[in-house]
């Protein structure tokens, strides 16, 4: 079985986060960790990533928030190969990120490369986090199928999410894509349809 790498975002993911529930249900999942989850910078916490890539052979990446731009940067980098797709889940914008939590977090600029594996990106229309329009700007850029949470907040849970079946049938959706990859170009559209989170 695929490995899934759980990548959260500032602060981790709590036990009661979707993300936790995840690495409960799924035995394949493992969490990618880094030195200080209040202070994240992105060297080192790349480098881990990419070191869990190389442990596993490949893998399946399943990110939230500032976890989705540090898979974003592996866009360019050898570990990339070995990505068969990332389920991305409420990105943050890092000009709105640095406001609410300023000094936090060293991660630069907003990663803009097309990423060279299959990618569902799953985003909001009221995440403050990040912006409607800078969603559809960044699914473009990455080359990500776009999928519509409507009112989800950041998807996390303080919006109400904790276990996420709707999140299991996404990345279900995902896998499938990847085995009719050569049946299924990437889209570049706006948040044109809804999808059930429950």
């Amino acid at each position: 079985m695929t490995p899934v790498l759980i990548v959260p975002g500032l602060f981790g993911s709590e036990e009661a986060h979707w993300q936790g529930a995840w690495l409960k249900d799924h035995p394949e999942s493992r969490l990618v960790q880094q030195e200080d989850w209040d202070h994240p910078r992105v060297t080192p916490w790349l480098e881990a990533l990419e070191t869990e890539l190389e442990r596993a052979g490949e893998a399946f990446i399943v990110a939230h928030s500032l976890g989705c731009l540090l898979a974003a940067r592996l866009a360019g980098r050898p570990a990339a190969r070995r990505v068969k797709g990332a389920l991305l889940v409420a990105p943050c914008d890092l000009k709105v990120t640095d406001k609410l939590h300023p000094g936090q977090i060293g991660f630069g600029t907003m990663p803009t490369e097309w990423l060279p594996f299959p990618s569902m990106l799953v985003g909001s229309l009221n995440d403050h986090y990040m912006s409607l329009e800078r969603l559809t700007l960044f699914s473009r850029l990455w080359g990500s199928d776009l999928r519509n949470a409507g009112l989800a907040g950041h998807i996390n849970v303080t919006s109400g999410y904790g276990r996420w079946p709707g999140g299991y049938r996404l990345f279900e959706t995902l896998k499938t894509k990847t085995r009719h990859l050569s049946k299924i170009p990437p889209k570049r559209h706006s948040l044109e349809r809804e999808v059930p989170l429950a």
